[in-house]
């Protein structure tokens, strides 16, 4: 399954909803995008008073397929604009507005535009491996660790970067 399945371009180019994805859907996608170049997106991590806040800076165009979480938090669109696609349906996210992730959901989130994507945890700990493995159901094959960096493919070598 890919995006196009998952939406279609209307009048205007403004993607409109085509059917309700089902997890089985949204984790083909995942399958798929497992074996594509993975974008390298800026993440922020953030503690304070029994929370933590994770903010997510997406370029146009990144279409993220999320992890699923074991409790209920926060996602948030905090700059631009995010079309978000979950079992329940699909939602578009502008600055300023709160969706109740509800625990065992499986997320699929396309930026639109450059956008910043915030999520909110009710959690005392700090340590991020410790705190993905309370939040966050174990999931094989995860392109990801849990400070948002790129893990890469088994066969894959490892990326190369250039001093200037």
């Amino acid at each position: 399954m890919n995006i196009q399945e998952l939406c279609v371009a209307s009048e205007g180019n403004v993607l409109d909803t085509v059917a309700v994805p089902s997890r089985e859907q949204i984790q083909r996608l995942q399958n798929e995008m497992i074996t594509m170049p993975q974008v390298e997106v800026k993440t922020e991590h953030y503690f304070n008073g029994g929370m933590y806040c994770r903010k997510v800076t997406r370029p146009a165009g990144t279409l993220i397929v999320g992890k699923i979480h074991k409790c209920d938090h926060f996602f948030m669109c905090t700059s631009g604009e995010i079309i978000a696609w979950s079992e329940k349906g699909m939602v578009r996210l502008k600055a300023g507005d709160i969706l109740e992730s509800k625990a065992g959901t499986k997320r699929v989130t396309l930026a639109v535009v450059d956008s910043i994507g915030i999520t909110v945890h009710k959690t005392s700990l700090t340590d991020l491996d410790e705190i993905e493995a309370e939040l966050i159901e174990p999931e094989e094959g995860a392109r990801y660790d849990s400070g948002n960096n790129i893990i890469p493919l088994k066969d894959e070598p490892p990326k190369i970067i250039e001093e200037v």
